[in-house]
């Protein structure tokens, strides 16, 4: 969207410099009308851009040539009729377009793929996406893939780190069984033994289809075609796994406790680095839930916490008495800030007034002021708790009941 809007103020700059007043007052107006045209829809229908998509993709200024895209079909009906209204050239595009063909959906084939705000290797890290995990093919930019994800976030993947894949081929990987990496970090080897050649790392929730076994070993196939063998004592099969899971707030708090010490990483949501909201994110999937990418989404789902008092300020003995192991502690940057703020924060709660967070690294800390680890709490205002387990949220879904994992 930034580059975006870039071209178009470049565009209309060049026209100044060259064109009538009358035109240049023609083409301004008509570029801000599908700019408000553009804002009206998105707010109504995408306000969160991080899961929808309304935007300007192209604006040709000089040409009264537009291109608007959506992944929403509902906005793309309302553009379609409001741009009729508009004197220009508007072209309404539903993602997916045809920049992906019939491959609209995709497998990751790598460990941990790199998720980013642009198409472009040095735009930020915005999240990450595991081995064998489908994704919706939404654009093709280059060398990326335009990808949605099973907790719903949009960003750019490098097509590198993708397998794209029509509807037989998709249909085929999702009846296959499958096996799933639960050991912290290993790899997967060329021959049923360990001075055999690596084929690759692997990390917890790396998911790969089971062709075999020989041995201590399942053979295994990659999305990509490519074979190997990984140790059973590091792996379940992904039935067994999803039967095992047992959300419990003991289960969620061991599993968060298993990644303590993890270094901190912008846009992080593996066991190689975690950034907050990455951390509860990989905490609640380790133990078989798909919850919201980023904390100021997770602030929105479960169950609403009172932690608060009449004025809208976190208080210490109502946050006690209310909190239960592995809620969520939200906060907000400041020790001033309005308790109205941006989230920008979250935390684990794990009880006795203590919880477990990514700041810096994965580690533990405490709200009680005589606590030899209360001094980061200090530092943030706490404005929201939610609960997840027992909730009734669409936005918090069994993994085994996610389209993207399931065989059906």
């Amino acid at each position: 969207m930034k580059n975006t809007l870039k071209f178009a103020i470049i565009a209309y700059a060049s026209l100044i410099g060259t064109g009538s007043s009358q035109a240049q007052q023609l083409d301004s107006t008509t570029y801000f009308k599908i700019k408000e045209l553009q804002e009206n829809v998105k707010r109504e229908y995408a306000p969160d851009k991080r899961t929808k998509i309304v935007a300007i993709q192209k604006a040709d200024i000089a040409q009264n040539q537009y291109v608007l895209e959506t992944t929403e079909k509902d906005a793309q009906f309302v553009l379609q009729q409001k741009a009729k209204e508009i004197s220009a050239n508007i072209q309404v595009q539903l993602l997916p377009d045809a920049s992906v063909g019939e491959k609209t959906a995709g497998v990751i084939r790598l460990s941990v793929a790199n998720m980013r705000t642009f198409p472009d290797n040095a735009a930020e890290l915005t999240s990450q996406v595991l081995l064998g995990t489908q994704v919706d093919l939404l654009q093709k930019k280059s060398g990326d893939y335009r990808v949605r994800t099973p907790d719903g976030y949009i960003a750019w993947v490098p097509s590198s780190s993708i397998e794209a894949m029509d509807k037989t081929m998709l249909a085929n990987w999702r009846q296959a069984e499958k096996v799933i990496y639960t050991a912290e970090f290993g790899k997967s080897y060329s021959e049923a033994n360990e001075k055999s050649q690596r084929v690759s790392d692997l990390v917890y929730g790396d998911i790969l289809q089971l062709k075999g076994q020989k041995g201590s070993f399942y053979e295994i196939a990659y999305p990509d075609g490519r074979l190997g063998y990984i140790k059973k004592s590091e792996s379940l099969t992904l039935k067994n796994w999803l039967d095992t899971r047992q959300p419990t707030a003991e289960n969620i708090i061991a599993s968060a406790k298993t990644m303590l010490g993890l270094p901190y990483l912008w846009g992080g949501t593996s066991v190689k680095g975690v950034d907050c909201s990455g951390f509860t994110k990989t905490s609640f999937f380790m133990n078989g839930f798909v919850i919201p990418r980023d904390a100021s989404q997770q602030v929105l789902a479960g169950e609403k916490i009172d932690i608060l008092d009449q004025e809208g300020h976190f208080d210490p003995e109502k946050a006690l008495k209310n909190l239960k192991p592995a809620d969520l502690l939200f906060f907000a940057a400041g020790k001033n800030s309005n308790p109205n703020a941006r989230v920008t924060h979250v935390a684990l709660y794990i009880g006795n007034g203590t919880f477990i967070h990514a700041a810096g690294l994965v580690r533990i800390n405490s709200m009680l002021k005589d606590a030899s680890n209360y001094d980061d709490f200090q530092t943030r205002t706490v404005v929201a708790a939610r609960r997840y387990l027992g909730a009734h949220d669409s936005a918090i879904q069994k993994v085994v009941e996610s389209n993207y994992y399931n065989n059906k």
